[in-house]
């Protein structure tokens, strides 16, 4: 549900190069950043560094927007620099501001660091306590912000920025994918449980980190493989080096980059999105048949999805909504009902595709209900006899920790309705919900994380 005043966000989206050779690391980065885009819209940065120059030589920039909007050729042209990191953000924790706008980036008596992170940090108030308590310099108000600190401190009394690394690694509890760089090097960390995405590729003879294996493929990367679940990547002049957090791994990997939150090219832990997805909508139909004409899904994830379905059903699918994509991001909207009348704008029905036919509609969640209610007021408008949703997630039930914005209980229809009482609030003729045992067809046996759904946190 790719409607912003009713959907689920992620958090961000980081990516990271190292050449050992003379680049312009700024410019793959910016094209990283704007095939992460969908992970965040609301800020974007780079910070580079030239390793053949004097120690320190960094340069930085950052703003609010999208990443076009953030960078342009004069400002990119400014960046040098062989070696990076990048960031799009979208706030779930900390205000909407450029001074939250990632990377951090700070000098301290070691040197000068630079983090972006991907996730949410469970313990951050302890974090900016014990920092308080040992008299660090702290002005900083995000998790992110005291995770960076915690590190530069580390590191005060460590022989490697990787040692220091590897020590607050172990203490942070939470969903995080992690890019550090120091004057000569680049280090990425995935959480123990692998809540947060992180894949490492090539180009050249430069290392690639970036939360999707489809951002590799915009700069021309191929995947060498996923960061481990508590795995610490050092990339240095000398090449790669793995180590790993001194923490008991306990997989738990987020089912909703496979409904929603990864780029459909982007292949996570071995999987293939778009096959998840595919197999998402064949469960659907398997679990919720239904007499239909057509078969059709909200633009964008719950296309594929409905894909899944008719190939599973046999009901044919065809596109029933035309996408806007030129009306701007809804939510910097200055009221809800100029909120509305954007998603209005950006979705609308292809009449001859609904007008008397039975219409299977798949989405990928209900939030609130809002979205939904008023596209399927739309399609009976244009003539739609009967209106089926399937939705490709369990009914969201309890709110998320780890970097994702599912809001708190009181947010969530489902948390107050039943499905047959959420079924005629958004005046659908029969609604369905992914059964939690069937989101293994998406993913194998690959262990997830669905705590939003049954209350189970793996942290």
């Amino acid at each position: 549900m790719n409607i912003e005043n009713d959907s689920i966000h992620e958090e961000c989206g980081v990516f990271g190069i190292w050449s050992p050779e003379k680049i312009s690391a700024a410019k793959y980065i910016y094209y990283g950043l704007v095939a992460l885009q969908h992970r965040g819209q609301e800020s974007a940065g780079i910070v580079v560094c030239d390793t053949n120059g004097p120690i320190g030589n960094i340069c930085n920039h950052k703003g609010m927007g999208l990443v076009s909007e953030v960078f342009h050729k004069d400002v990119l042209d400014k960046l040098h620099g062989n070696i990076g990191i990048g960031h799009v953000r979208y706030s779930t924790a900390g205000a909407s501001t450029v001074e939250n706008a990632q990377p951090i980036c700070f000098s301290y008596a070691k040197g000068t660091l630079a983090l972006a992170h991907n996730g949410n940090i469970k313990n951050g108030d302890e974090l900016r306590k014990r920092l308080t308590d040992e008299g660090v310099f702290f002005n900083g108000t995000t998790d992110s912000e005291a995770v960076a600190y915690t590190i530069a401190e580390k590191r005060m009394k460590c022989e490697s920025i990787e040692d220091a690394v590897c020590q607050v690694a172990g203490d942070l509890q939470g969903g995080y994918a992690l890019l550090i760089m120091s004057p000569q090097k680049l280090v990425g960390v995935r959480d123990p449980y692998g809540l947060k995405p992180l894949c490492i590729g090539k180009l050249g003879q430069a290392y690639v980190l970036a939360s999707e294996s489809a951002a590799l493929t915009s700069v021309g990367a191929t995947l060498v493989r996923d960061v481990e679940p508590g795995e610490i990547i050092v990339i240095t002049k000398e090449g790669i080096v793995s180590k790993h957090i001194p923490v008991p791994v306990k997989r738990a990997h987020c089912i909703f980059e496979y409904i929603y939150f990864a780029r459909l090219d982007s292949k996570i832990d071995g999987i293939s999105v778009y096959d998840a997805r595919i197999r998402g909508g064949k469960a659907l139909a398997k679990r919720y048949p239904v007499e239909a004409d057509v078969v059709t899904g909200v633009p964008e994830s719950g296309l594929t999805a409905a894909v899944g379905y008719a190939e599973e059903s046999g009901i044919p699918f065809k596109l029933a909504f035309s996408k806007n994509s030129y009306i701007g991001r809804t939510f910097i909207k200055p009221s809800q009902e100029e909120r509305e009348a954007s998603v209005h704008m950006k979705l609308s029905v292809i009449e001859s595709v609904v007008k008397d036919k039975r219409v299977v509609l798949i989405d990928d969640s209900i939030v609130r209900g809002t979205t939904i209610a008023n596209l399927i007021k739309t399609m009976r408008q244009c003539g739609a006899k009967e209106i089926h949703v399937r939705i490709s997630s369990p009914p969201f039930l309890y709110p998320c920790y780890y970097g994702t914005d599912v809001p708190d209980n009181s947010l969530l229809i489902a948390n107050e309705y039943g499905t047959e009482e959420i079924r005629q609030r958004i005046g659908a003729d029969s609604l369905g919900y992914m059964n939690l045992e069937d989101l293994e067809e998406m993913t194998g046996d690959l262990p997830i994380c669905k705590a939003c759904f049954d209350n189970n946190y793996p942290v």
